[in-house]
């Protein structure tokens, strides 16, 4: 076992290659016992003492190296296994009955006129593995604290209501209504597991697989960060991943093991439940996914349990002194143990065991059916049991056991071990009564022959419920529970945001030192200041926010062990083991899976944190869109910055760094919150209203996402008497029209609202024209609210028709309304139908491509003269002027040509 010194090794498992023989004498005899060994035992005797030498050493703090992969047996010896405190007979009859209330929800939810569907299978494979730790492991809520995250696979839902019904935790009623949530309401339960439907119930959504072994690395990981700021105690909280071997294959299912490893995270063990078989077929057919996984996980520098046989193996395995089983189980395929679980004891004995005298000698006083019945480690109590135990005990390294299982186990021979097994949804009357009999549930032939299955419960007072409450009040309570005991917090006072107000003066700066301006002061708050969370994909120098390093600090648990090459500049990157910055490479899935920990620890822990999450703009909802859904499902909360947005915006970077789309992509999130703000003062009133909204009191379950730029601008200080509602619902007429007589209005989001100034100035100096510029601080939210308003009114004709705020505020304002922004035109295009007034709108569709600024939107034609253009054909549809004069306007500002457009400010990363 790895100790607490021996977290973070520069080399693992490695031996020095350039060292010379001192003893070249001493070495030659070392290397005749070998080959004596050989000679006179065989080369298995002599495998495994150069197997037990290894072990030896390590145990001598050798640095021997790591074997990546081991015999196909389980790693904890039968003589190694603790003491079972369980009562196993009572706990096969709890786990007999939630097998059977599993699959008769799912079946019945089958029923004709209903047809939601379910999964079966997954659950019925991996029942033990849950089981045990509900009745050993799993802590609860009860004492205050976070207890242990657990992150269920997701088509295992069905078991996990199935046992909170025997716990009286679920009704019947309830498991009736299984993917009904709204039309059995509030009697529905969701199809897996997913907090926003289910908030008093699940903590973390996980079906969406890859995402559930991501968000557990990562949320271990902010229970240490969390414990080493002192803003929770989670010394006693474990967190439990139960994945699936095909999931394994999702990329982000292994993308980030090395993090947990070179963390130390010892109160992360992986579950994995290898059935041998993905939604159609083998995982591995001609491979074995166990010694793969084995292979990967100890690269990784996790430690590994392998649990791949139950106990009516060990016999077997204790007389194997040749290694002639050890080496069958080691070539046997994955594809032709999936055929062994559905054929009969006499095909094994045959085919597995009779091919080698030896093998069937083993087997010789064995019937058929004990061979039948040879099973895997992952339905046996006691080995899972022992398998956890060595978990919870292994220090400075993460932990995943291979646990090997049958899918569809116990369901019976048309389901167990079938490729179709996943997409198998009902039980036939005779699969529910070999189901039955193999349970020994006391439901009869005329209770399965009429009507539909019934669930089974002991009955409240019976022994084995008992045993069920017990366990979990000796474990800390019900789990999976979701507990929100987190208070509101106290929100920075007005003079917070001062200097944001004011203005940049003669400065220019982009609108991302705008925030970060803002958000250092906010960290200087007595009250919140700690609770900040800043995250980055290695670009914290990007974004302009290497000035927290001194402060702020970035977070290591091993500190700072060399001296940094910029030391001596007064910006030096500083690593803490209580630093407040976590820089988490160069990996958006990672860091999003930190902003999920992180924004959802006022429920996992009670103790809110506020994350500021920021990223290069087109990989933020494009890159890791399923994790911000995740995100939402999970309640999580907290500022997401896609910097260097705009497709014009961030110069020479080219196509895929171009994003004209991610407000496009963030208004498809129900839980996200999306702005375009222009200048500081406007993200000042954002930020102080979302801290309001997400930590304040009466608290919402939703995420902020601000589009910030890279462009220097010279920020505006704050109008008297802004109007502070039309920033917050997403508009307000930024500034009116001084000169001219033809009315027109402007509309403009973020780094176009300067276009939109200019061009209105053009407009006015050149062509008669009166704009009005209003600044569109989020085309998502007006179009959000007027859906909602439309909605209303489609449900309530009998009342007053309520107006959408979008169109009561441009009421009244004469002329057409063309809108800009440096986003493809569906973003503005959200809100047309509720203009009172016609409407065009200009924005960067298509690819975006390297060049100057101003090169960039003169090709896009949403510079400041092809607003002027876009306005003055408005004006000419409507008979206010000449059409000749558009033709003039083109050749005046020379719209054709890309190089005749001013290439605009250069620089200005942050």
């Amino acid at each position: 076992m790895a100790s607490g010194s021996d977290r973070n090794p520069i080399i693992i498992g490695g031996l020095p290659s350039q060292v010379p023989d001192f003893d070249p004498e001493e070495t030659q005899e070392w290397l005749d016992s070998l080959d004596a060994a050989v000679d006179e035992r065989g080369r298995e005797r002599a495998r495994y003492l150069m197997l037990r030498l290894i072990e030896r050493a390590r145990e001598k703090r050798v640095a021997v190296p790591e074997m990546r992969s081991t015999d196909y047996v389980n790693t904890i010896a039968t003589k190694d296994e603790p003491f079972f405190p369980g009562d196993e007979e009572i706990e096969r009859k709890v786990l007999n009955a939630t097998r059977w209330n599993a699959a008769v929800m799912v079946s019945r939810a089958q029923r004709p006129g209903i047809g939601v569907g379910g999964h079966i299978a997954t659950f019925a494979s991996s029942a033990s593995l849950y089981d045990v730790g509900f009745n050993h492991f799993f802590r609860g809520k009860d004492d205050g604290l976070g207890g242990d995250q657990i992150f269920f696979q997701g088509h295992a839902s069905p078991g996990i209501y199935a046992r909170a019904f025997l716990l009286d935790r679920l009704s019947e009623a309830q498991l009736d209504a299984f993917r009904q949530e709204k039309s059995k309401a509030p009697n529905g339960l969701s199809s897996y597991p997913h907090p926003r439907l289910m908030p008093d119930f699940w903590e973390f959504p996980t079906v969406s697989m890859g995402l559930g072994p991501l968000g557990a690395i990562y949320q271990a990981r902010m229970n240490r960060y969390m414990e080493a700021r002192g803003i929770a105690d989670t010394s006693q909280s474990h967190v439990w991943a139960y994945l699936g071997d095909g999931e394994m294959d999702e990329p982000e299912s292994l993308g980030q093991l090395s993090i947990a490893a070179r963390e130390g995270l010892d109160n992360l063990t992986f579950v994995v439940n290898c059935n041998l078989q993905r939604l159609d077929g083998p995982v591995r057919g001609n491979g074995k996914i166990i010694q793969e996984l084995e292979s990967q996980f100890r690269g990784a520098g996790w430690n590994v349990i392998k649990l791949v046989w139950d106990r009516s193996w060990d016999p077997l395995l204790a007389q194997d002194r040749t290694g002639i089983l050890v080496n069958k189980l080691n070539t046997t395929p994955d594809g032709q143990f999936q055929t062994y679980a559905t054929e009969s004891g006499s095909y094994i004995r045959e085919h597995f065991f009779g091919d080698d005298p030896r093998l069937r000698d083993m087997v010789k006083d064995m019937t058929d059916d004990q061979i039948l019945h040879l099973g895997r480690g992952g339905h046996d109590h006691k080995k899972v049991y022992a398998a956890y135990a060595a978990a919870k005990a292994h220090k400075g390294q993460p932990t995943v056991i291979l646990a090997q299982t049958v899918k569809g186990w116990t369901l019976g021979p048309n389901f167990e071990g079938r490729n179709a097994t996943h997409q198998m949804k009902k039980l036939t009357v005779e699969d529910l009564k070999r189901f039955r009999d193999r349970l020994h549930i006391p439901i009869t032939d005329k209770q399965l022959d009429e009507g539909y299955p019934p669930y089974y419960h002991p009955g409240r007072d019976s022994e084995e419920i008992q045993y069920m409450h017990d366990r979990r009040k000796g474990l800390g309570g019900y789990v999976p529970t979701r507990v929100v005991r987190a208070k509101p917090l106290v929100l920075p006072e007005d003079k917070t945001y001062a200097t944001a107000k004011k203005g940049s003066g003669q400065q220019s700066i982009a609108t991302t030192m705008a925030f970060v301006r803002i958000l250092k002061d906010l960290m200087r708050d007595k009250e919140i200041g700690k609770r900040f969370v800043l995250i980055a994909p290695d670009e914290y120098r990007t974004f302009g926010m290497d000035a927290f390093f001194p402060s702020a600090k970035i977070y290591n648990p091993l500190g700072q062990q060399y001296e940094a090459v910029d030391r001596d500049l007064l910006l030096a990157y500083k690593e803490s083991p209580t630093g407040q910055m976590l820089h988490d490479g160069i990996s958006e899935a990672g860091c999003t899976a930190s902003l999920i920990a992180a924004g959802s620890a006022y429920a996992t822990h009670g103790e809110p944190l506020i994350p500021v999450y920021v990223f290069y703009s087109m990989f933020g909802f494009q890159r890791t869109g399923d994790q911000f859904w995740q995100m939402a499902d999970q309640l999580a909360r907290g500022f997401v910055l896609g910097a260097t947005a705009g497709r014009t915006t961030l110069t020479g970077e080219g196509l895929q760094h171009a994003d004209g789309h991610s407000q496009l992509l963030a208004s498809t999130n129900p839980g996200c919150v999306a702005y375009d703000p222009a200048f500081g003062y406007e993200i000042a009133h954002i930020v102080k209203d979302g801290l309001r909204r997400m930590y304040g009191e009466n608290s919402e379950d939703v995420f902020y996402y601000l589009t910030v730029y890279n462009e220097p601008i010279q920020h505006p200080a704050e109008p008297e008497n802004v109007d502070v509602e039309g920033i917050l619902k997403g508009v307000y007429r930024f500034k009116s029209g001084e000169r001219g007589m033809i009315p027109a209005q402007i509309m403009a989001s973020g780094v176009a609202v300067p276009w939109a100034v200019e061009a209105q100035q053009i407009l006015a100096d050149e062509w008669n024209v009166k704009a009005d510029v209003w600044s569109a601080t989020s085309w998502n939210e007006l179009r959000r609210e007027a859906v909602d308003v439309e909605r209303y009114n489609l449900l309530h004709p009998e009342e007053e028709l309520r107006v959408p705020y979008v169109t009561q505020k441009l009421s009244g304002s004469e002329g057409p309304f063309v809108a800009v922004s440096d986003w493809m035109r569906s973003v503005p295009d959200q809100i047309a139908r509720w203009v009172p007034g016609a409407y065009q709108s200009l924005g960067a569709d298509g690819f975006g491509f390297a060049d100057t600024r101003g090169a960039a939107r003169r090709f896009f034609h949403i510079d400041a003269q092809s607003i002027v253009l876009a306005v003055l054909t408005e004006l000419a549809k409507e008979g206010r002027i000449d059409r000749s004069v558009l033709k003039t306007a083109i050749d005046r500002y020379e719209l054709l040509d890309v190089a005749a457009a001013d290439p605009g400010a250069a620089g200005g990363d942050a």
